[in-house]
């Protein structure tokens, strides 16, 4: 790839930083990170399709461990906060806005911001129950 400049330098110093450049990347020259999105799949009633909902969901998002700094490393043990991989799993409450009438296998596309992660891309499909009667 084009413009991968010390991208081994950062995937084995700091395992974690390459998720942030790989956004200032995208932003500066136009190249998406191959890490892709972050899928989640939400179940509704046919109730609640056709009458509409906010949901509140707990999105699960990868970030820079807080006690090694991304290293993974502190000296020359692992990190015991992220076992050596430089990251760290954080619990992002988001609340989503369902239409009324949304059909079966429509699609919801966002970024959310978080301070411990950076901007995740998040798709949410919906997958409508069928009735048991």
């Amino acid at each position: 790839m084009p413009h991968r400049c010390f991208a081994d330098e950062i995937a084995i110093d700091f395992p974690a930083v390459e998720r942030v450049v790989d956004g200032m990347r995208e932003a500066f020259l136009g190249e998406s990170p191959e890490s892709g999105v972050l899928g989640a799949e939400v179940c509704l009633t046919r109730r609640e399709a056709a009458g509409g909902l906010v949901l509140r969901l707990t999105l699960p998002l990868r970030g820079m461990c807080p006690t090694c700094g991304g290293r993974g490393e502190s000296w020359t043990e692992a990190c015991a906060g992220c076992g050596g991989t430089g990251e760290s799993l954080f619990h992002h409450p988001v609340r989503l806005s369902v239409p009324a009438g949304v059909p079966d296998g429509a699609t919801f596309r966002f970024r959310v911001t978080s301070p411990e992660t950076g901007s995740v891309r998040v798709e949410v499909r919906v997958a409508i129950q069928p009735s048991l009667v």
